[in-house]
């Protein structure tokens, strides 16, 4: 049981419709984390002022 190695094989980027999840380096403890990216939800759009009648 010993002989096992101690890091975990690479793992994929999980996606979604607007998130992404990435998997972080290990710490010196070795707790591996992960950063979640958000997509924006909607479109921004400027402001234009309507036609006077």
């Amino acid at each position: 049981m010993s002989d096992l190695p101690k890091e975990k094989p690479p793992v994929p980027d999980g996606k979604s419709r607007f998130m992404t999840t990435r998997r972080k380096e290990p710490s010196k403890t070795g707790f591996v984390g992960y950063e979640a990216v958000w997509e924006p939800f909607h479109k921004v759009v400027e402001y234009t002022t309507p036609k006077k009648p």
